[in-house]
């Protein structure tokens, strides 16, 4: 389970991240991921895949999170344009473009932008991501489909115009 974990923790980064929206945050998130599930590894049903597994705690301990912000009241999120982990191309056109899509992401409502990473980048199923978020298949494919149209409408529109 130790090395299945580590070679997952890409991934399991890229995903607090789309939660989180912070490079910090998203590593303290996996790093906390990663330790509930060592600590509760006979929980793990082995005959199930590691990753959704991995993802679930993670989204669940972020919802965990959130809810505690919400009492303490006072602390945000970095916006993901900041979120350098998010660009691969460093060129000076690619990196625009990257900035104005993770932009475009952040400006999603949470739960749009990780229904639609998690399909679109992870590479999850409909039906896969419906039990990591724990949410009906139909709400699923409404959520990528509604996502996937408000980002086209967002990159139809020219800067500085209004929706």
């Amino acid at each position: 389970m130790k090395n299945d974990l580590i070679a997952l923790l890409p991934r399991l980064r890229r995903f607090a991240a789309s939660l989180t929206r912070s490079a910090v945050e998203a590593d303290d998130l996996v790093q906390e991921a990663c330790l509930r599930a060592l600590a509760r590894a006979d929980q793990w049903d082995p005959t199930q895949p590691l990753d959704r597994w991995m993802f679930r705690i993670t989204r669940n301990l972020w919802i965990s999170e959130m809810r505690k912000r919400k009492v303490r009241m006072g602390e945000g999120q970095v916006p993901a344009e900041e979120s350098p982990e998010l660009v691969s191309i460093v060129t000076g056109e690619h990196a625009m473009e990257a900035r104005q899509l993770r932009a475009q992401l952040a400006a999603l409502p949470e739960d749009l932008s990780a229904i639609l990473l998690a399909v679109s980048v992870e590479g999850y199923s409909y039906a896969e991501a419906a039990e990591l978020f724990d949410i009906p298949l139909g709400t699923v494919m409404s959520r990528v489909h509604r996502a996937r149209k408000a980002l086209a409408k967002q990159i139809a529109t020219p800067a500085g115009e209004s929706l």
